[in-house]
């Protein structure tokens, strides 16, 4: 379904480009600005990335486990509260959305880890040979 052209300007005007790519299963620390009374101050929220939605309103969930229980933040793409968005490390899943980590608690929970690192020195001798 396309959209009238002048809101496809306007959510082109409106996109952030700061952000990096974030998908289900990456561990991040997103940066949200905080106002109190008259003074702001940022505060990192650290977590895994349970489900992502695209478009020109997309957002993306993050889940932490916060003295045992689990705290969940959804976050829109070009908020104005979201100050910074870092990938800790990135997880091999085989879901785009993974509410299932929801019932699940401590070793049960964890996902498979994959360097990012390895694969960007291993595709270069590719690429020169």
């Amino acid at each position: 379904m396309s959209q009238h052209p002048i809101m496809e300007k306007l959510h082109a005007k409106l996109q952030r480009k700061d952000l990096p790519q974030v998908n289900a299963g990456d561990t991040v620390r997103v940066q949200v600005k905080i106002k109190e009374g008259d003074k702001e101050r940022v505060q990192a929220f650290e977590g895994t990335v349970i489900s992502r939605s695209s478009g020109p309103t997309g957002s993306f969930t993050v889940r932490k486990m916060s003295f045992g229980t689990g705290v969940e933040r959804i976050f829109p793409f070009n908020s104005k509260v979201v100050d910074k968005v870092e990938v800790l490390k990135s997880n091999q899943v085989r879901r785009a959305k993974l509410f299932y980590l929801r019932g699940l608690r401590g070793k049960a929970a964890r996902l498979r880890e994959i360097d990012t690192r390895v694969k960007a020195t291993a595709a270069a001798p590719a690429e020169k040979a």
